[in-house]
């Protein structure tokens, strides 16, 4: 059976048994509980994280402690604070378990390494990039665009296994709705 890992990335590039050995050795791998933190607001990332099992979360917190959900995280999906990962400037989000979560991550030195050394990490990467500025590009259109009901409908038409997973009230905070409003969308 075929790493997980491996099946993701191969899903764009082709790997021989020998490149995959080369890219896991640079990951290290870490299993969380339902509610701790892999990212903490303020603090300056340096991990970028993909997720084997689990779910997660991604949000701040608005001047009155109101939490405002930017990103769910669930099986094969990468997530981190990207400016922060990047830029290495303290992060503006926090990234916490919604379930217990097993995940592998990456340094962003070993990131580095990784892709000066195996050019096909280079390409998975940017075109992971592609694709991640596509969905945001689409999540800012809706938003604009589209009445919340609408919203609700394209996210339980694109991710139909989140709703099953995910508190209502977090998928409200996502949406920029109150429960109240989620509910009477239901009805």
């Amino acid at each position: 059976m075929k790493h997980p890992l491996r099946e993701h990335i191969e899903e764009i590039i082709p790997l021989t048994d020998e490149e995959f050995d080369v890219i896991l050795s640079y990951f290290q791998h870490i299993k969380k509980r339902k509610h701790q933190y892999i990212v903490q607001e303020g603090e300056i990332v340096d991990k970028e994280y993909w997720i084997i099992k689990g779910c997660l979360k991604s949000y701040f917190l608005d001047e009155d402690g109101k939490e405002h959900i930017i990103q769910f995280g669930m099986e094969n999906w990468w997530i981190t604070d990207y400016e922060s990962f990047v830029k290495q400037i303290q992060s503006k989000t926090s990234i916490d378990c919604i379930e217990d979560s097993e995940l592998l991550y990456i340094t962003y030195e070993n990131r580095e390494k990784l892709t000066s050394e195996m050019h096909k990490m280079e390409r998975f990467w940017a075109k992971k990039s592609k694709m991640g500025r596509i969905a945001l590009q689409n999540r800012v259109l809706a938003l604009l665009k589209s009445s919340t009901k609408e919203q609700y409908e394209m996210l339980l038409e694109q991710y139909p296994k989140l709703f099953q997973r995910v508190p209502k009230k977090m998928i409200a905070s996502y949406l920029g709705v109150s429960r109240e409003t989620l509910s009477r969308l239901n009805s």
